[in-house]
């Protein structure tokens, strides 16, 4: 199974507490998705937004690792998401495992601990350098 990580869950240390066997196979974004902070804790999560993507690294991990991922994110309130395809550099789409909030029009600010372990996953995985700078501006601007 393929899961496809855009919050701390990048974060590689946090990554093997979780799911200590993931294998990173590449990276990818979400299109028509735009990443959102609807907890008052400040936590990412993403939604539907046209016009918008979300980069995130992608995983293959065995059914007990991610029922571990769902269990973790379960316990901030996430919830799976269905019939989410990641889209590589290449154009190629893949069907992936992914977690967020409920949609909310709720904005809150990032949480500068959580955005830590994001842009560190971000940087190791060589997420765009573009994203990464997004990500590294939110951070310092918004909090």
């Amino acid at each position: 199974m393929l899961y496809f990580a855009y919050s701390g869950m990048m974060d590689p240390e946090l990554l093997e507490t979780v799911a200590p066997k993931a294998n990173f196979q590449f990276i990818a974004h979400l299109p028509e998705t735009r990443l959102t902070f609807p907890t008052t804790d400040g936590r990412p999560s993403i939604q539907a937004a046209p016009g918008n993507t979300v980069w995130g690294a992608v995983f293959e991990v065995s059914n007990i690792e991610l029922k571990s991922i769902a269990a973790h994110e379960a316990s901030f309130g996430q919830k799976p998401l269905k019939d989410v395809k990641a889209v590589d550099r290449s154009g190629n789409k893949y069907p992936v495992a992914t977690f967020a909030y409920p949609a909310s029009s709720e904005r809150n600010r990032p949480s500068a601990d959580h955005m830590r372990q994001v842009v560190s996953g971000a940087r190791h995985w060589q997420l765009p350098t573009g994203w990464v700078a997004g990500l590294e501006d939110l951070s310092e601007d918004d909090l």
